[in-house]
């Protein structure tokens, strides 16, 4: 991109160059409040000029962009930020994870331990009177 923007930028250069030097006569400025004359050559007057203009809108369009700017140092923070807080969640669910296998792996010992009942005794003891 920056390669295209100088070759469109070169020329109009060249352009100004050429033209300001082609017109090498002098020319007079009277700077009026304070009742100063500056002679000057033409060519130098339009190089300046020029020059000043490309800095005007230099400085134009950093201001115009600066809001852009602002909101990509806020998005950039923010970034970093919700990454930090991503890296505490997966830390999170594999601790998680881990507990849970952990509580299967208990769950079932506990179950190989237990004395299995038969159906039958199950049926008794739930119409059994329970007492108070």
């Amino acid at each position: 991109m920056k390669f295209i923007k100088m070759l469109m930028e070169l020329p109009i250069f060249i352009a100004v160059l050429i033209f300001a030097f082609v017109n090498n006569d002098f020319v007079t400025f009277s700077l009026w409040p304070f009742l100063v004359e500056v002679t000057v050559s033409q060519s130098i007057v339009i190089v300046v000029l020029v020059l000043f203009g490309f800095l005007l809108g230099k400085l134009d369009s950093f201001m115009a962009y600066s809001p852009m700017r602002k909101a990509l140092r806020q998005q950039k923070k923010d970034n970093r930020r919700l990454n930090k807080e991503q890296q505490r969640l997966n830390e999170t669910v594999s601790d998680l994870k881990d507990n849970i296998e952990n509580l299967k792996e208990e769950n079932k010992t506990i179950r190989e331990k237990e004395p299995k009942i038969s159906l039958g005794k199950r049926i008794k003891n739930f119409f059994r009177k329970k007492e108070a």
